[in-house]
């Protein structure tokens, strides 16, 4: 059972005041998401500007290049990778705060990613190929998965399901109980209004527009019944 602010009617003002009791939080996540993919762009330009001085001439042009966009994409990944994996703490500290009902401190977020973070590697693998397929074959099934992940995020932190099993309960959730297409009918709207926001703002508005609608999303859930 969930904190009892958690049930409350969510209100972009509620989700502000958590917002705010989050700050220095959210703050530390953006900065070292930020950090991580910099770096990772970072190494990625580096081999692909020394890689054609150290590769010589002895080999043909086309070969060449190809090994060294390999090369670049293998050095990025590792960055890609961790910075991802910080960034679900977005998603993830509304759905511990909500949970517990206590703030959620830089040290009690990177602590829990820490805790089990190859079960949140291994969750964010299958969510992200099963997405990425969803959008290569149809737009449509690739953004039916996306809405599902505050639940899936929520169900993976927050219990000790198998991650199969999370997986499937946050499709059940999400699209087959009552209050469920009214849930993604929330999300979409929020998420439109989060994009023009940021768009108006030249992008700067995002860094307050993402925490607060991830922190309302989360209310939204547990309000409407998708998140017992």
């Amino acid at each position: 059972m969930a904190s009892p602010l958690a049930y409350e009617q969510p209100s972009l003002n509620k989700a502000w005041q958590a917002v705010l009791l989050h700050v220095p939080t959210m703050a530390l996540i953006w900065l070292v998401s930020a950090v991580l993919t910099a770096v990772g762009y970072g190494v990625s330009f580096a081999i692909s500007l020394i890689g054609p001085g150290l590769a010589g001439q002895g080999a043909p042009s086309e070969a060449i290049e190809g090994a060294i966009a390999l090369l670049s994409l293998l050095g990025q990944l590792p960055f890609v990778i961790l910075a991802n994996l910080v960034g679900v703490l977005f998603i993830a500290v509304p759905a511990l705060y909500y949970a517990g009902g206590e703030i959620i401190t830089t040290s009690d977020a990177f602590q829990a990613l820490l805790r089990r973070s190859w079960r949140y590697f291994l969750a964010g693998l299958l969510f992200s190929v099963v997405a990425a397929i969803g959008f290569l074959l149809c737009v449509q099934p690739g953004v039916a998965v996306w809405l599902v992940a505050p639940v899936f995020v929520n169900l993976i932190f927050n219990t000790d399901r198998p991650i199969s099993e999370a997986f499937s309960a946050s499709f059940q959730a999400v699209y087959r109980s009552p209050q469920g297409l009214t849930f993604v009918g929330i999300q979409l709207l929020t998420w439109i209004v989060v994009l023009l926001f940021s768009l108006c703002t030249c992008g700067l508005g995002a860094l307050l527009a993402v925490p607060i609608a991830n922190f309302y999303i989360q209310n939204a859930a547990y309000h409407r019944g998708v998140i017992s």
